[in-house]
């Protein structure tokens, strides 16, 4: 196993009463181009994976 794990980019948009997840994706362009399309009321998260432990 050598492949490290990298960033989760999330994309969500507020419908109230809470956010809605629109896409969970690897590809930051892919992201930002699925925010950019939304438009106002669209935010990107990255998540970082925690470092396991032994």
């Amino acid at each position: 196993m050598t492949d490290k794990p990298g960033m989760t980019y999330v994309v969500s948009v507020f419908e109230k009463p809470n956010w809605r997840t629109v896409i969970t994706t690897k590809d930051k362009a892919e992201a930002e181009a699925m925010a950019e399309a939304i438009g106002k009321g669209a935010r990107i998260e990255e998540i970082r994976p925690k470092p396991k432990w032994r």
